[in-house]
């Protein structure tokens, strides 16, 4: 059988509908509700609410939600003895925190009494579980890398802290400035959904296939881990680390081009630029750019000098390549001025996305069809075995 020649990666391909996300040159859209007006005037909690359960919450139904995440932060035990010996894994170099993470969700999946059960109640119970879970388990990760205790291991963190205040205490022992707190909050609404993504596709085909939550997200987060997906805001960070290295401590503007010159010639792939849909620029990347930089320039030092770097790295992006940079180019220098490891940006990311990935699964599951297509042979002509 053959089939008419597709773009590779299946670009422009529509592959479904969906009520949850609309992703377009114009706008980026959560159920109705555009991406600038829910950075600026909502919470993560309740965009969290609005892509698992449908709808903007109500101030009761809100609290209600936050009480159930707050109630659901604490890890089994299992789950804990394991991330004590992921720290072994990490430092032999062996495992980096996304293939910890992967595992810690599987090994929920596995002490989780709803885990086969795949019915709307359910689907929204586990959802739940894992929104609360995973930044612990980011958290708890840190501090096994830190060599410490780690923090709140009965309940997973302080129950008056948000969501995301809650996860900078739990990898860091302290509480958040109210700008940091923000700006985490800020990025997670960021990165929470973004329709047909590598990842999300990855689990709606496996959801597809009336497999369970849990495995629908390993299957995701094995996804998001590429540098060509959700690793590259780690990507882009050491990106910049390595023209900073090269060039010296000060932005020489004739530096920087030759580096970025050096590096068209070699075809090299900046990471934190281009995107698939948005080739008139991410409406999410200046969103987090202003936040990271207000960061950057209260806490002094080299920071400011890193994110003019990215300016300058951007501009000539632009100028010469025409190409904008997407949400993980200020992701990565955001995160770096927040002082977050490097290993840990893509998790925090998955801590984000699970809310629109188990959106997109409980879809998948209630009006479901197996996703099987089909591909475009190129082999070799047939012959005979024994001819």
């Amino acid at each position: 059988m053959t089939t008419a020649p597709a773009k590779a990666g299946l670009e422009g391909i529509t592959a479904g509908d969906t009520a949850i996300c609309s992703v377009e040159q114009g706008a980026l859209i959560y159920r109705g509700y555009e991406i600038h007006d829910l950075a600026e005037h909502a919470t993560f909690e309740e965009v969290a609410f609005l892509l698992l359960e449908g709808h903007k919450p109500s101030a009761g139904e809100l609290n209600r939600f936050k009480g159930e995440l707050a109630a659901e932060r604490f890890l089994p035990a299992p789950v804990i003895d394991y991330l004590y010996e992921s720290g072994r894994m990490i430092a032999a170099g062996s495992a980096v925190p996304m293939d910890v993470l992967r595992t810690a969700v599987s090994l929920l999946g596995n002490v989780d009494p709803d885990s086969q059960d795949n019915s709307p109640e359910a689907g929204l119970r586990k959802a739940k579980k894992l929104t609360a879970k995973i930044p612990t388990v980011i958290g708890h990760m840190q501090n096994v890398i830190d060599g410490r205790e780690i923090i709140g291991r009965e309940d997973g963190g302080m129950p008056s802290l948000s969501h995301s205040a809650n996860l900078l205490y739990m990898m860091t022992g302290e509480e958040p400035s109210d700008q940091a707190a923000h700006t985490m909050d800020v990025s997670l609404i960021l990165y929470a959904e973004h329709d047909y993504n590598a990842s999300t596709f990855t689990s709606r085909v496996i959801s597809a296939t009336l497999s369970d939550m849990h495995g629908a997200v390993t299957g995701a987060i094995a996804a998001l881990k590429g540098p060509l997906h959700g690793g590259a805001n780690e990507a882009a960070m050491e990106m910049l680390r390595e023209i900073r290295e090269d060039i010296g401590p000060k932005n020489e503007p004739a530096k920087i081009e030759a580096w970025m010159q050096q590096a068209f010639a070699d075809k090299r792939k900046l990471m934190g630029f281009g995107h698939r849909v948005y080739k008139n620029g991410d409406h999410r990347a200046p969103i987090l750019h202003a936040l990271g930089r207000k960061i950057a320039e209260e806490k002094g030092g080299d920071l400011p000098a890193l994110f003019e770097l990215g300016e300058q790295v951007e501009k000539i992006m632009l100028e010469q390549k025409n190409i904008h940079p997407n949400v993980d180019f200020p992701c990565g220098m955001t995160y770096f001025a927040m002082g977050i490891p490097v290993p840990q940006y893509t998790p925090i990311f998955v801590a984000s996305r699970i809310t629109g990935w188990c959106a997109h699964i409980m879809e998948q599951h209630a009006n479901n069809r197996l996703i099987r297509p089909v591909s475009r042979y190129v082999g070799p002509e047939l012959a005979k075995w024994n001819g």
